[in-house]
């Protein structure tokens, strides 16, 4: 949902909002009306809403609500998509304000670089020299100024009575000040004003689609590197800002997804047994609350099934899933496995994600899983020669997900790319010691990044001439509905071998994150 179109309703709740005060009128012919001011001798006058005794000291819950997210990922560096959900019940609000609540807060993180080198052009001081709470309201403000259908007094007003109630009186004056400078451009005045000279094209785009420059630069090398044209990269961009709609999974043999398409969802055009959900809160849907229905990426359920559907199941094979944490895949993976009649063990480092794990395996009967609290990596030497199928969902950048998790852009630096490389490989490490000879394993990340991704396979295959490189994107579109996905591209000599590929998803190009795969058979 792109916002509210405030002109027409009383968002302020109970503040005239949207509408201009008429001064004078039906008062008789004095030069004074009855609050006492002088009336304008050439009319009625309209007095701005925006006036000290006129403002509301009430913040507006959606507005609110997006403003403690803001708050929550800058001072407890907290993720969005878990804050979110819980201010939206705080407030109870409805479907339409949880939208708007959705859009403001995800937007603002999503443009946030963008809008603090417009607020740089209109604070009189340095950004870091104002009080972070004022500058996430500003955030805010500017967000509905130039993105949103929010009339500008309505931006204005609802950011200071936001500021007001939850701040202190005293900012109000400044926040007025600097978006009424703001209102100066739409948007794309002031990305013509901040890239006017700008002879870099990366940091022309980094300023245009808000992304930091070695995202930029890194997701250009990605598309190379994956073996598309970089000419793709501002359509890559756009994708990365553009609001993603839920998608839905019903576990097979345990969901079905009539209760979302009767709240308004459409079936997914990528893979079976998915919808599209549109609907507000997910957590309205019982068979979300039950577990059975889950909020889940396609591409995150293709590369699922793509590991599920690479090879016959026998009866009673071991499947594991590496890196389970927080469940997504796990809940899937297991599913699948109790229809083929396999069991899965699911292994998360960390105490609290595994709680997480346990809690998304719950509908699944509990004779198909089980769960390991512990390293990884040491899993090859525990279960030597055990699983006939690996998922290892390896730790990375993320950059892939940018859409979904707006503010990790701004969290993540380049050193993660190499600090996270070392993990990666160790962690494959322990799945081909853990695998079967004629186990299958699947190398995934939620990152296109050439390091994260290419190489790491490419180093593995080096290491264990006795891995197989499987067709990755064959297998990708066998599992996806026919016509639409048509997966990835050849890994090329470096990476596959026998014909072996590699498969990258693309937000521009399948409407997915942009989640990368390669699948690797042990022949010994």
């Amino acid at each position: 949902m792109n916002g509210r179109n405030e002109g027409g309703r009383n968002s302020g709740r109970g503040n005239n909002e949207g509408r201009g005060r008429q001064g004078g009128g039906g008062q008789g012919s004095g030069r004074r009306d009855a609050a006492g001011r002088e009336r304008n001798r050439g009319g009625t006058r309209h007095y701005s809403q925006s006036a000290p005794s006129q403002r509301s000291r009430t913040a507006d819950p959606a507005r609110l609500a997006a403003f403690e997210v803001l708050r929550a990922v800058e001072r407890d560096d907290a993720y969005a998509n878990l804050v979110l959900p819980a201010s939206i019940r705080k407030h109870r609000l409805d479907k339409r304000d949880a939208g708007f609540a959705t859009e403001l807060a995800y937007g603002a993180l999503r443009g946030l670089g963008t809008y603090d080198a417009i607020l740089a052009r209109c604070v009189d001081r340095p950004l870091d020299q104002l009080d972070p709470a004022i500058l996430d309201a500003l955030r805010l403000g500017a967000h509905q100024l130039l993105a949103m259908r929010v009339p500008a007094h309505a931006a204005l007003d609802q950011t200071v009575s936001l500021a007001r109630a939850v701040i202190g009186a005293g900012p109000g004056s400044l926040i007025n000040a600097v978006l009424r400078k703001v209102t100066a451009h739409d948007l794309s005045g002031w990305t013509a004003e901040l890239t006017a000279g700008e002879t870099d094209p990366v940091r022309a785009a980094a300023l245009e689609h808000s992304h930091p420059e070695w995202i930029v630069r890194a997701l250009r090398q990605s598309l190379a590197a994956h073996g598309r044209s970089v000419d793709e990269l501002e359509d890559l961009l756009a994708a990365d800002n553009a609001a993603p709609v839920v998608n839905l999974v019903a576990l097979p043999g345990l969901g079905t997804l009539d209760e979302a398409v009767e709240a308004g969802a459409e079936p997914g055009d990528l893979v079976e047994g998915s919808a599209l959900y549109a609907g507000g809160d997910v957590g309205r849907l019982a068979s979300v609350r039950a577990g059975t229905t889950r909020v889940q990426d396609a591409g995150s359920q293709l590369v699922a099934r793509a590991l599920a559907a690479a090879a016959p199941a026998a009866p009673g094979e071991r499947w594991l899933d590496l890196c389970a944490g927080p469940g997504g895949k796990a809940a899937l993976l297991a599913a699948l496995a109790a229809k083929q009649g396999a069991t899965l063990l699911a292994n998360e480092v960390a105490v609290h994600r595994a709680e997480l794990v346990r809690k998304a395996l719950a509908p699944v009967p509990a004779d198909v899983w089980e769960i390991r609290t512990g390293d990884g990596r040491e899993v090859g030497d525990q279960y030597a020669g055990q699983f006939d199928r690996i998922m290892v969902d390896a730790p990375c950048t993320g950059l892939g997900a940018l859409r979904r998790r707006p503010e990790s852009r701004w969290r993540r630096k380049p050193s993660d790319v190499a600090q996270l490389g070392p993990l990666q490989r160790e962690l494959l490490e322990a799945a081909v010691a853990a695998a079967k000879p004629g186990g299958l394993i699947a190398y995934v990340t939620c990152s296109p990044h050439p390091a994260e991704t290419t190489a790491v396979v490419a180093d593995l295959l080096r290491r264990h001439p006795g891995l197989k490189l499987l067709d990755t994107s064959a297998v990708l579109d066998g599992v996806s509905l026919p016509g639409h996905l048509e997966a990835g591209q050849p890994g090329g000599d470096t990476v596959g071998r026998d014909g072996g590929t590699t498969a990258q998803l693309w937000p521009h190009r399948h409407g997915t994150d942009a989640m990368f795969m390669a699948l690797l058979r042990r022949s010994n």
